[in-house]
């Protein structure tokens, strides 16, 4: 399927995925998630990679929150109540990443700032579709007392790691939140599903193609999904270009979705774009296939511009997505009907594609008003 150039700009949520499943009784919290924020500086319009010994000069260049500011801000953009624990630092990167999260209606509450420690800081840079980035950075001092347990969420997501343990992910899942998680490179090379424990506690896992082969030793992607799917309950396993793949153990049943067909800018927190997607129409009750088209498609929107938290999609851009590509000249019906279920969730009055915004950067200073 292909979609029309030019990417849609990321806007407060016009829709309430969750309308339809709420209840006076639920927790105010949809999704919980906790992590590192970056403060993200991203360089687009280089030519190349940059040369050793000379200067690369780029095009295009902004900042916003990184680390798991992404997929916060994805989730939020999404319509759904999310609350984010960080660290921040006292300086003026850390106010900046501060505000902006809070700006998309992300409860912050739960998060610290920490005297006297600098933000992590990663610089980015974008070209032929791929990205090399630079990050600097030191851990956050303790916290004066222990976090208490997640707070009451229908879920949380959760970005495992090998080797290292993560109680709270258990005490999630004991006070019934859904959690959803994906995984980082094994740098120790052992890919032993044994040093993930959290993974039992998991409803969702989703892991990139290279990640699940390597953690089951199978030689394709839908193989190593279908061997995942023996410890946890739903696995997605993405592919790149080649879309992804979908197993329910639970069912029984399978989906795959065929990536849409784009330009990438910058693929910096599509991964969480997908996840974020993946989780609100999972939260929403959408099925195996729906799921993952909304998460392809999401993602799809997110590369064609840069950064991560300020590239994520909400409802309206979706939403001017599907009006736009339905007047495609010779569309594919098939691919089509694939994403006709966005006709029930999208809002009524999409913006006019393409949509453009402001390029953010923390050098603006708010307009002062003339004497």
């Amino acid at each position: 399927m292909t979609t029309p150039t030019g990417p849609p700009a990321p806007s407060p949520a016009a829709v309430d995925p969750l309308k339809h499943v709420r209840d006076p009784a639920d927790p105010a919290i949809d999704v919980y998630l906790t992590g590192t924020v970056f403060l993200d500086i991203v360089f687009t319009g280089l030519d190349s990679a940059p040369v050793r010994g000379t200067e690369s000069w780029a095009r295009g260049m902004g900042s916003s929150p990184g680390g798991v500011a992404n997929m916060a801000t994805a989730l939020a953009r999404l319509g759904l109540r999310t609350s984010l624990s960080a660290a921040f630092g006292d300086d003026v990167y850390g106010d900046h990443c501060q505000e902006a999260l809070a700006g998309e209606g992300i409860d912050v509450s739960l998060s610290r700032t920490c005297r006297g420690w600098h933000s992590p800081v990663t610089v980015s840079m974008a070209y032929d579709g791929e990205r090399t980035m630079v990050s600097h950075g030191h851990e956050a001092p303790p916290p004066d007392e222990p976090p208490s347990c997640p707070p009451a969420s229908r879920a949380c997501v959760a970005s495992l790691d090998p080797g290292r343990r993560q109680p709270w992910i258990a005490q999630a899942a004991r006070h019934r939140s859904r959690v959803f998680a994906d995984v980082g490179w094994d740098g120790t090379g052992r890919w032993d599903l044994a040093e993930i424990p959290e993974l039992a506690h998991c409803e969702a896992f989703l892991p990139n193609a290279a990640e699940a082969m390597r953690y089951t030793g199978t030689d394709s992607p839908r193989a190593a999904a279908h061997a995942l799917a023996a410890h946890v309950p739903v696995v997605v396993v993405t592919m790149g270009a080649d879309g992804a793949y979908a197993v329910d153990g639970a069912t029984g049943e399978s989906a795959e979705v065929p990536a849409i067909s784009v330009t990438a800018l910058d693929t910096t927190g599509a991964g969480d774009v997908f996840v974020a997607g993946f989780v609100a129409t999972s939260l929403a009750g959408y099925p195996l296939a729906d799921r993952l088209a909304l998460a392809g498609l999401t993602a799809a929107l997110s590369v064609q511009e840069f950064g991560g938290s300020q590239s994520a999609p909400g409802w309206t851009e979706v939403a001017a997505w599907w009006e736009r590509v339905r007047t495609v000249e010779e569309q594919d019906p098939q691919a089509l009907a694939r994403y006709a279920f966005l006709d029930g969730i999208t809002p009524c009055a999409p913006r006019r594609w393409p949509l453009r915004r402001a390029v953010p950067t923390i050098g603006f200073r708010p307009e002062r008003a003339a004497p």
